[in-house]
């Protein structure tokens, strides 16, 4: 398989390394919007920025090159991207974290929730810790957790970045230097805390979960997410 990478920062390295270990070709490393060709590759992996994410993704959709993204902080214009790959037969999938246990780790924090709703004595929050440079706050992770509550807890309507106003989860982001990613989750009542937590010890699971999906997207059409390659929910 033949990989475009689209953004060559620190992610972009660790699936490098991980595409060549399972007998894939690297035929596009940039970090650039523009200048290279698209057509050289069989799929493309998006980790760039949120300013270059709709541009590389809307590239590869109109050259019928099927694309993943792990970018965050774009997902204003995504309703714009599912459309234009239903119109050009396309092949997209968005993840905000590619991590096989992040992804497990989705589905528990929707049926924690679930379990959760009628117990209003529990409130909710969530923290997200991550390395200084990472760009947004809270993570797109933090904020897919977010939504999995929302959808499945009648108690809460949004998130918000460290504020706890009625029927809003708080999202407390913090950032340490060499933390590549924990996330939990709390319930708290005056007489207890429930809480569950993820914590990569590298960036080596959303590397490989990024490449499993790109593998997976080969050869099919439509707009997909990590459910779908896992066959989980």
């Amino acid at each position: 398989m033949k990989i475009a990478l689209l953004g060559y920062g620190k992610m972009g390295k660790a699936i490098e390394n991980i595409a060549l270990q399972r007998g894939h070709s690297i035929v596009i490393k940039t970090s650039q919007t523009s200048g290279y060709d698209i057509t050289k590759a069989d799929v493309a992996i998006d980790f760039s920025v949120p300013s270059a994410a709709f541009g590389n993704i809307s590239n590869c959709i109109n050259n019928q090159i099927p694309v993943i993204s792990g970018t965050t902080g774009w997902l204003d214009q995504y309703k714009e991207i599912v459309s234009l790959c239903k119109k050009q037969n396309g092949a997209f999938i968005y993840a905000s974290n590619f991590s096989l246990g992040v992804n497990i780790f989705f589905e528990l924090n929707q049926i924690l929730a679930k379990m959760m709703a009628k117990l209003e004595d529990y409130k909710v929050d969530i923290e997200e810790i991550h390395h200084t440079q990472k760009l947004d706050a809270p993570s797109g992770t933090a904020i897919t957790l977010a939504e999995g509550i929302i959808d499945n807890n009648t108690q809460y309507s949004k998130w918000e970045l460290d504020n706890a106003n009625q029927g809003s989860i708080p999202i407390i982001a913090k950032r340490i230097p060499e933390v590549p990613g924990t996330h939990n989750i709390s319930y708290t009542s005056p007489i207890d805390t429930i809480k569950i937590e993820h914590e990569a010890h590298n960036r080596q699971g959303f590397a490989l979960g990024a490449v499993i999906a790109a593998e997976w997207l080969v050869g099919k059409t439509g707009v997909f997410t990590m459910k779908d390659v896992l066959n989980i929910g």
